[in-house]
């Protein structure tokens, strides 16, 4: 048995090659990994002995001869290929070990160059790849070094590996090689002519893993799987692991993502109660109980089979609030023992834990989209995701009165929630929870009238409310309507033409208002 060994990435080469020689495997490698290993006392061929060819070119050509690849596609049951390799005197690799060379890493270092780029993509290594992996039945490829353990054992234990696990290297292989011509493709794609790199590659090639197949989809008749991103964003939905619970339905990750995606915006202890993609409860508070409790006040009756997550470790008095309702999924960064126990009598309750992200510069280091996706027919919407973070002194008050510190908390708390409900939203707010949230109305007088009759079935008092709404005010009506529900101060991107007649309204009204400068649809 013959193994060829050609790494860039040397993570654990030393111990796999150490391993495979003790167990009678002949070791082929190319260049550095040969030096590396003949470092280490290991006996070992280089290719130029084996093709009889000189490395050449400053390494590009090095394996891509008739003795590399004919003795990792010769199929071993058909006798015309096996004499083929006798009278040219090729031996068969039996094993081929090759990562590539880190073009992805390469591209992603700031200041990197066409010229770093193209020395970075790999030839000879996926050529090899892809011929192993073909030849799956009789060649085991590995491109990973997670791999490298489980095949030893294997080899170890049973003299050889399976058909099984030689299949599954296979297709590894493929979807890495797969992966890394993507990756070519979408750097090169992106270029434009003064050298720079365009957000929106001329051709983009998505990449995914599949994390389960779902029982069904939005609805029972409609077919599912959840994926991944290949290198998810940190403290994202993704990342999370389900501790107990059915498994999620495709509605349920639907509406776990819209709540944790607003929950985790907050600084301080919060909850976000989710139904059907939009919150009908936010809230801030001293810990996670208060958050709770606040959130629940805003709409219990759409609360009902809800998604609630919290942006801290959920404790047996918050878990004990929350058992007393009717929960499809709870997700928190964290469960304490006492919560747990607390939900193993409800053994349907999806309990999901998120890590939130430590933080950064980049919307990826904070655990949000850089771009968004909508499929539409034949296909996509790209765009930037709004990660806009609105600060205070961003706001412009436009109205004769001017906030209190406690009404700009407010709205600021108000404007953090509008943007995670859907368009048209309006959302009244008040020391730290809302009070009424109207969404997805194709008027934003019904969203306004919605939010007032949310708060009425709730029995909450709008008086002195806060209220943003995610675009501007087309007319005063809308101005009107929350203003008569009990709003004493509104934000509002600005930007309409009508402007001035709304800002006529608020001063009439005697309410503040004050313009943000940013939209936030969301549909």
């Amino acid at each position: 048995m013959n193994a060829l060994i050609s790494v860039s990435d040397k993570t654990g080469i030393v111990d796999l090659a150490r391993a495979l020689h003790a167990l009678g495997v002949g070791l082929i490698s190319t260049g550095g990994t040969a030096k590396l290993l003949e470092a280490e006392g290991l006996p070992v061929t280089e290719v130029a002995q084996v093709t009889g060819f000189p490395e050449m070119l400053d390494g590009r050509v090095k394996t891509l001869h008739p003795k590399v690849h004919g003795g990792l596609l010769a199929r071993r049951d058909m006798p015309e290929h096996m004499a083929a390799l006798k009278a040219h005197g090729i031996d068969t690799i039996d094993l081929l070990v090759v990562n590539l060379y880190p073009f992805e890493a390469t591209v992603a270092k700031p200041g990197c160059t066409l010229e770093d780029a193209i020395e970075n993509i790999d030839i000879g290594g996926p050529a090899m790849v892809r011929s192993a992996a073909k030849n799956w039945k009789d060649v085991a490829v590995l491109t990973d070094a997670s791999q490298y353990a489980p095949v030893l054992a294997e080899l170890k234990s049973a003299g050889k590996l399976s058909d099984a696990t030689r299949f599954a290297l296979s297709v590894a292989a493929f979807n890495r090689i797969s992966n890394y011509d993507a990756a070519i493709s979408d750097y090169l794609s992106s270029l434009q002519a003064d050298g720079s790199r365009a957000l929106f590659p001329a051709q983009s090639n998505g990449r995914f893993v599949k994390l389960q197949d779902l029982r069904y989809g939005e609805n029972p008749h409609q077919q599912a799987a959840y994926y991944r991103d290949l290198q998810p964003a940190p403290g994202s939905l993704v990342t999370g692991a389900q501790l107990q619970g059915k498994e999620l339905s495709y509605n349920n990750i639907a509406d776990a993502d819209a709540a944790w995606e607003c929950v985790k915006t907050f600084d301080v202890p919060a909850c976000v109660i989710v139904k059907h993609a939009n919150p009908c409860g936010v809230a801030v508070g001293a810990h996670a109980l208060e958050a709770y409790e606040k959130a629940f006040k805003t709409d219990p009756t759409s609360a009902f089979g809800g998604i609630i997550a919290f942006n801290r470790p959920l404790d047996g008095a918050a878990a004990q609030a929350v058992s007393k309702q009717f929960v499809e999924v709870l997700i928190a960064t964290d469960f304490t023992p006492e919560a747990l126990e607390v939900f193993k009598a409800k053994a349907n309750v999806r309990l999901m834990k998120i890590a939130l992200p430590a933080g950064g510069e980049t919307p990826w280091d904070k655990g949000q989209n850089a771009v968004d996706i909508k499929r539409v027919g034949s296909g996509l919407l790209m765009q930037t995701a709004d990660n806009h973070t609105l600060q205070m002194s961003d706001l412009k008050v436009v109205s004769k009165k001017q906030p209190t510190p406690q009404q700009l908390q407010d709205l600021l708390f108000a404007w953090k929630v509008a943007k995670y409900v859907k368009s048209n939203a309006i959302v009244f707010c008040k020391d730290g929870m809302t009070m009424g949230v109207g969404a997805g109305q194709m008027s934003r007088l019904d969203s306004a009238r919605i939010a007032s009759i949310k708060a009425q079935h709730a029995s909450l008092s709008l008086k002195d409310t806060a209220v943003a709404s995610d675009a501007f005010f087309p007319f005063r009506d809308g101005l009107d309507v929350v203003v008569d529900a009990g709003a004493s101060c509104v934000i509002q991107p600005g930007g309409s033409m009508r402007d001035p007649e709304v800002i006529a309204a608020a001063d009439e009204r005697g309410v503040v208002m004050v313009f943000s400068g940013v939209r936030h649809f969301r549909h």
